[in-house]
């Protein structure tokens, strides 16, 4: 049984995921998120091949526990895996919370880490592995350190597990895209006024980066990024100190 798996897929850019997975060669669609209502609309919606609603905070180690003992019993091939699901806060570190910040990293470094460790046995030749990291990759961004912090490991853990993946023909993309107007801004604390950056950044559209970043994955490509404005950004990242450009991109 061939299907795909796709975390935090109850908003944003992971229901247009799910929207393009119906076009695709596949059996079932795993959908993961804690929202189960939600979950089950989007696929009633959108959904015309099977699918498998599986509600989980897959923060919590019982949880990853379950799909793993699922994974086991069900055998299927994992044809694409999306570790879709994360969050940013927005604001200066001092004036944060630890524990908000300590479930940031779990869910954005932790949790995708070990549902990748968990999925690969279950890819083979063909199989793509689709990261949503962020343009928050390419350079630091003050007052969201800590997310880009955990969006810098999700781009080198791309690199690195591609690298591994590259003889069994398993592929490894991160998608980089700049701010979009879904639940992640309401989520990060993010309005009109409360950040220069965003207040003025070109924002991208979710169905088209899903779509192309999907084609890129299916290509080999290592990363995509939407937009020439943020081609154009990764590219000075590479040329430029990042203190440089940390201070003229302020969130």
């Amino acid at each position: 049984m061939n299907i795909a798996i796709i975390t935090g897929a109850s908003s944003g850019i992971g229901v247009e995921f799910y929207k393009e997975m119906q076009n695709e060669s596949l059996d079932e669609v795993w959908v993961i998120a804690r929202r189960e209502q939600q979950l089950n609309e989007i696929c009633k919606a959108h959904g015309k091949i099977g699918y498998r609603v599986i509600p989980l905070d897959i923060t919590a180690p019982e949880n990853l526990a379950y799909l793993s003992n699922l994974l086991s019993e069900v055998k299927p091939c994992i044809k694409f895996l999306f570790n879709n699901a994360g969050f940013g806060l927005h604001g200066d570190l001092i004036d944060s919370d630890y524990i908000s910040q300590g479930k940031m990293v779990d869910l954005n470094v932790r949790a995708l880490t070990e549902i990748t460790t968990i999925s690969l046995k279950y890819m083979d030749k063909g199989s793509c592995i689709i990261n949503t990291c962020s343009i928050a990759s390419f350079v630091p961004n003050a007052r969201m350190s800590v997310y880009s912090a955990t969006k810098a490991y999700v781009m080198s853990f791309t690199r690195s597990l591609r690298y591994e993946l590259r003889k069994r023909k398993i592929n490894v993309t991160a998608i980089c895209p700049g701010p979009m107007a879904t639940e992640f801004l309401e989520v990060a604390g993010i309005d009109k006024g409360t950040s220069g950056a965003f207040d003025k950044l070109p924002y991208c559209n979710p169905h088209k980066t899903a779509v192309r970043g999907i084609k890129a994955a299916k290509r080999g490509r290592c990363v995509y990024t939407p937009r020439g404005f943020y081609k154009f950004y990764r590219v000075l990242a590479k040329l430029l100190p990042h203190s440089f450009l940390m201070g003229a991109s302020k969130t």
